[in-house]
């Protein structure tokens, strides 16, 4: 892969790097010292699909603050570090926004002189809410939704030298009705600093007139085949498309096709993907014209199966591969005391998934946030199951803890609601082709939860190769793949369903305050409070024990409350700065362990 530095880098005095500083005086991580602004996560930023070429535009943009509707500023405010929100400490910023303010970005770029008979896309891989688009003073689109990437070809408005690239942002935080998750203008107890304006890698990819635009690849173990079609920008008669599937190295499977039918490749005995044996093959596509190869991207697959099925007793497990699977992993919110939103480095958002690994969890429920899509590829490859999350948004109706919802369901506006189901098609969309992708969560505890049974059968439809939790939490209904009750702080079984798997959406919450490793001295939060490591690592024994007996009584799958303390939240297993972990690693790995095992038939 050959990423392009912008050749004037090098030419910048040394006073411009010195003009950005992390800012603030809350913790930080170690990775926070690793960022120099030449350099700002500089890996390819969707490893679901690479191009050998492209360009990262992340580093020090202009930013300015005006009022909503002023229009383009004369002026900037100074220097920003892109892709850090503006709110975060990370960004050398560190101001808020809010529903009547404007964010603008502004910098200047040049295409390597090798692409210069080819088109240009510009890539944004999350920006947090409205965004619109200039380059070179031509508007050249505009996204709406917080969590997803976006692209725009802009090779007709591109010239020799400089080009100026203009971003627009607009985001309300929780005064508007978009998804937002766990966003606030006033932080509080479980609720987080606002995270507005660009958040994910900005980047330029260079592509033929013609060119495939994604992938989809769906596996089918119990007949060992695997089919992937593409979305390509310009579809004619005379495309084909190629599949080529490696193992370590050496070609198992290949076919061609026309370019309007999918690849349907047969393996034989193919290897399956678990948390046990997280294996993946590497795949590269080819899309031809006229016989000659006008496109080529490599990728990767996994053969595995998510579903469910009654055991012997009669209790409905969640299984992988078809042999029953005790999911168990830990809620994790991706927030960082440094970066909000954004990882300092590829490392620090690996970090988490790693040590969930090594605590002995199989399953990482991703809570109200979507991720970099490097995050999904690093729980590929080490082997984690993932619970996605919609980040919420809106009102929601009253939460009935533990019974069937018989109230009013929640009627959200029509602006309201085509934000929510957009979004989460977009989510779907670009999460789709992850093999550790095995559950969708469309609402949590009621928040902004409406028309349930009808999103759960949209989203069942849309991706029948997942499970679908209506609602981790409740409100409950009827529909779905699973029943799934939220009970903190011990594990209990308050409600069960003898058709669905029933699941503990969340339980735990043990805080522990670490001084020195806190977001702030005077106000923190936990479900329950204890003194020091030895409780917290005899409390989580405890729940762990608990929890195994109540496996047998129906339970088919646990969440822990958390893999680290976010803000004011103190009931991680590690601190907020990930600098200290709370608790006996061998102890809580033994018992996590013991959890995620107790349905291994092996």
């Amino acid at each position: 892969m050959k990423l392009y530095v912008l050749s004037f880098l090098s030419m910048i005095p040394a006073i411009v790097f010195a003009q950005w500083k992390p800012v603030g005086d809350k913790i930080k991580t170690r990775w926070a010292d690793e960022i120099t602004v030449d350099n700002v996560l500089p890996e390819y930023p969707r490893p679901i699909m690479e191009r050998d070429e492209w360009l990262s535009l992340n580093g020090l943009w202009d930013y300015a603050i005006t009022q909503v509707g002023m229009g383009k500023p004369t002026g900037y405010d100074g220097k920003i570090l892109v892709p850090f929100a503006i709110e975060s400490s990370l960004s050398g910023v560190q101001k808020t926004l809010g529903k009547e303010k404007e964010l603008w970005y502004s910098r200047e770029f040049s295409i390597p002189f090798k692409w210069k008979e080819r088109d240009v896309l510009l890539h944004f891989g999350a920006v947090d809410w409205k965004t619109e688009v200039w380059v070179n003073d031509v508007k050249i689109g505009e996204h709406t939704g917080g969590f997803t990437p976006f692209s725009f070809d802009i090779t007709s408005v591109l010239k020799r030298g400089d080009n100026s690239l203009v971003v627009k942002v607009w985001d309300p935080t929780d005064d508007g009705t978009q998804p937002r998750g766990k966003q606030v203008k006033s932080p509080r107890t479980i609720w987080y600093t606002p995270v507005s304006g660009i958040w994910q890698t900005v980047w330029l990819e260079p592509v033929g007139k013609c060119y495939i635009k994604s992938l989809k690849t769906l596996p089918d173990i119990d007949n060992n085949r695997l089919s992937v079609s593409l979305d390509v920008n310009r579809i004619s008669l005379d495309d084909e498309i190629e599949v080529n599937v490696f193992n370590e190295g050496t070609i198992i499977a290949s076919k061609r096709s026309s370019i309007l039918q999918p690849v349907d490749l047969y393996l034989e005995n193919p290897q399956l993907w678990s948390p046990d044996f997280p294996h993946l093959y590497d795949m590269e596509v080819l899309l031809y014209h006229k016989g000659k190869v006008i496109d080529r991207v490599r990728s990767y697959v996994a053969m595995r199966k998510y579903s469910t099925r009654k055991d012997e007793n009669g209790i409905v497990r969640l299984q992988l591969n078809n042999e029953d699977i005790f999911h168990f992993g830990p809620l994790d919110q991706g927030w960082w005391p440094d970066g909000l939103y954004t990882a300092p480095t590829d490392e620090a958002l690996l970090y988490d998934i790693r040590k969930a690994k090594e605590l002995g969890f199989n399953m990482i429920r991703k809570h109200i946030k979507v991720e970099p899509l490097r995050w999904y590829t690093h729980c590929d490859r080490l082997g984690m199951i993932v619970w996605q999350d919609m980040p919420n948004g809106d009102v929601g109706p009253k939460w009935e803890h533990y019974v069937y919802y018989e109230g009013l369901e929640c009627e959200r506006s029509f602006e309201s609601e085509l934000n929510y189901r957009k979004e989460w098609k977009d989510i779907i969309d670009c999460l789709y082709n992850f093999p550790c992708i095995g559950v969708w969560v469309p609402f949590n505890e009621a928040w902004g939860q409406f028309k349930s049974c009808e999103i759960a059968e949209w989203t069942k439809k849309y991706d029948p190769s997942r499970l679908v939790n209506q609602a981790s939490g409740g409100n409950h209904y009827s529909c779905g793949d699973m029943l799934d009750i939220h009970h903190y702080p011990q594990p209990e079984l308050k409600m069960y369903d003898a058709e669905r798997p029933t699941v503990l959406g969340e339980y735990g919450g043990i805080g522990l305050v670490v001084k020195n490793h806190i977001w702030e001295p005077e106000r923190n939060w936990g479900y329950v409070r204890f003194k020091d490591s030895g409780e917290v690592t005899v409390e989580y024994e405890k729940y762990t024990d608990l929890l195994f007996d109540l496996i047998t009584k129906g339970f088919s799958a646990a969440v822990y409350t958390q893999i680290t303390d976010v803000e004011i939240e103190v009931n991680g297993l590690i601190t907020y700065d990930r600098e200290v972990i709370k608790v006996d690693e061998k102890r809580v790995r033994a018992a996590n362990l013991k959890i995620s095992n107790a349905l291994n038939r092996k």
